[in-house]
């Protein structure tokens, strides 16, 4: 299933609330994500964002309301229908996957025992890694590989199945600036071409605020929910913490001042904002 406009609405969360013990995270979260539509997830750590994926995915339950994912209730683990790019952390060095093999799992791991190879999987894992720019060394092992690299393999077997929603988990931690771009550059691109929904968990903003179309900042509890000129406000921020904070924009960028958690967060900073 796809994320063409016709199937509906990707993803649909109605009264949706999150607790970790005693503590509540947040709650009377309603949220449509529109086929295509890029929506940046931002908060300090520990604010639930990881936390809101992991119920996306089945992993965890909502404490209060539902989610749906193209209509069906998210019930249990291993929704195809819902690709995931976790944060880039690099496999050893003497990982000897290649790295089409680890595009290749993304096609044929969810059968039972060992996969074998299908003339049809060897056609779909071509196509994969030729979309994520990886055909010129999709044949290395994967431990060779930059952090770039292997990040574009991730997205590849994430989009397997060419999700209706894409969920990414600070995909960009440890990458360069260049890589960035690159893969916010390769997300854009599928998400406009296939209509697939994107979830973006980011502790900055500044390289996805050009084709990000609404924010949903969480924090102290509560949540606002935006375009980034409603959200990334010095006044709109100040209500959500409790406190006094200040958003800078220099140069096209964009530093939040005085958040709580905001240094431990690296809260949209970066070493050039700085």
């Amino acid at each position: 299933m796809t994320g063409d406009p016709s199937s509906g609405v990707p993803l649909r969360i109605r009264g949706a609330a999150l607790r970790r013990g005693q503590r509540e995270l947040w709650a009377g979260l309603d949220l449509d994500v529109e086929p295509g539509e890029f929506i940046a997830v931002l908060g300090p750590s520990g604010s639930g964002k990881t936390t809101l994926l992991r119920a996306l995915l089945g992993l965890e339950e909502v404490s209060a309301g539902t989610v749906e994912v193209a209509g069906s209730r998210v019930r249990g683990r291993g929704n195809r229908r819902i690709g995931y790019v976790p944060q880039q952390r690099p496999l050893p060095p003497e990982t000897s996957l290649r790295g089409r093999d680890l595009v290749g799992l993304g096609v044929s791991g969810h059968r039972f025992g060992f996969p074998v190879p299908r003339r049809a999987d060897r056609a779909r894992v071509d196509a994969l890694v030729a979309e994520v720019g990886a055909t010129s060394f999709a044949d290395r092992p994967v431990g060779e590989l930059s952090g770039g690299e292997q990040q574009r393999l991730r997205i590849g077997q994430a989009l397997a199945d060419d999700p209706v929603v894409l969920l990414c988990d600070e995909p960009l931690t440890s990458l360069d600036l260049a890589n960035q771009r690159a893969i916010v550059s390769l997300i854009d691109s599928h998400r406009r071409a296939r209509g697939t929904a994107v979830l973006f968990v980011t502790h900055d903003i500044n390289p996805v605020l050009d084709v990000v179309d609404r924010i949903l900042y969480i924090a102290g509890g509560s949540f606002m929910l935006g375009s980034p000129d409603e959200v990334l406000d010095s006044d709109v921020l100040t209500r959500l913490y409790g406190a006094p904070v200040e958003v800078l924009r220099a140069g096209g960028r964009l530093v939040v001042v005085g958040a709580p958690d905001a240094e431990a967060a690296h809260h949209h900073h970066s070493e050039a904002a700085e």
